[in-house]
């Protein structure tokens, strides 16, 4: 089958096509016929080889998350699966693949009436989304700033919270990230200044960039706020300790929950999306072989939404 290997870190050459054998069904497992694969700049900072706990181990195929249908199924699984549109992560790694091998009880069913591009897209940035909501408790009334609003998660963010009641400040980096910030009742620049200024205080805090942008955002925050970091676009994480946090009367969320949480809330993603109530956007796909070109796109900060690649 084609794959994507990684065999050295570095820049997006470093993602060659290339060939592997075709999984198989072992027991308990099934094999999935890969439609799309979802990717995350967390994947283009792995593949750079910066430090952390979950650099891996070469070569490798990047890659934890897949949407497709399942094609044969392994030893002590229920037939009835085989045929069935699911979207399943694969354990971190072997994804930017035409077929996987996972745990049948690593799969989710796609809602009927859910596009299985959708279901792809949603399936790590609204299990985020959604527990980052629930994690902060975001009530009517209280004013949201959702960072990286025109992203994948940020996005998620800008509407769940809506949905709950909150008036939300969208913010991203440049004129061309603001003007696709979507559905958000304030839109501010964080490249900008003043943009402190121009969004003013805060209750929530959803930092998806770290650096001095999410060290700037929680100086936004009232006394009694909430602050979740999940990301680090930015480069670092932001330098907010929980001693000043403490001082401030700010609670910093760490924890969006155990396994069975997670799973709950991607299952809670998908069903809110069948019904039309949350809606991903998908700002561009590329084919597998191209993931080199799909990790530039996002490295340059010029991608909107989700990006998608189609074997």
């Amino acid at each position: 089958m084609r794959v994507v290997w990684m065999k050295e870190f570095g820049g997006p050459e470093v993602l060659v096509p290339g060939e592997a054998p075709d999984p198989v069904a072992g027991d308990g497992q099934v094999v999935v016929e890969v439609a799309f694969v979802n990717t995350t700049f967390v994947e283009t900072q792995l593949r750079a080889g910066g430090p952390g706990p979950f650099r891996p181990e070469l070569p490798v195929v990047p890659g934890n998350g897949v949407g497709g249908v399942i094609s044969t199924v392994g030893a002590g699984v229920d037939p009835d699966l085989s045929g069935q549109r699911v979207v399943t992560s694969t354990g971190g790694s072997g994804g930017y693949a035409e077929r996987v091998a996972v745990a049948a009880s690593a799969v989710f069913p796609v809602p009927d009436g859910l596009a299985l591009d959708a279901a792809v897209a949603l399936l790590a940035d609204g299990r985020t989304a959604t527990a980052l909501v629930h994690a902060t408790s975001v009530r009517p009334g209280d004013r949201v700033l959702v960072e990286a609003a025109a992203g994948g998660v940020g996005g998620l963010l800008v509407q769940l919270a809506k949905a709950a009641g909150a008036v939300v400040v969208g913010a991203a980096g440049g004129p061309a990230k603001v003007a696709q910030v979507l559905g958000a009742d304030v839109v501010v620049d964080y490249l900008a200044p003043d943009w402190t200024s121009s969004a003013g205080e805060v209750d929530v805090v959803f930092d998806g960039v770290g650096g001095e942008i999410g060290t700037a955002a929680f100086g936004l925050l009232r006394r009694g706020g909430r602050m979740a970091s999940y990301g680090l676009a930015g480069g670092s994480w932001s330098e907010v300790s929980e001693v000043d946090a403490s001082a401030r009367g700010v609670t910093l969320v760490r924890s969006l929950g155990g396994a069975e949480d997670l799973r709950t809330f991607t299952k809670s993603a998908l069903a809110e999306a069948a019904e039309g109530r949350l809606v991903p956007v998908i700002g561009q796909r590329f084919p597998l072989e191209k993931a080199s070109d799909a990790h530039a796109a996002m490295e340059s900060r010029t991608t909107v939404g989700k990006t998608l690649l189609v074997p």
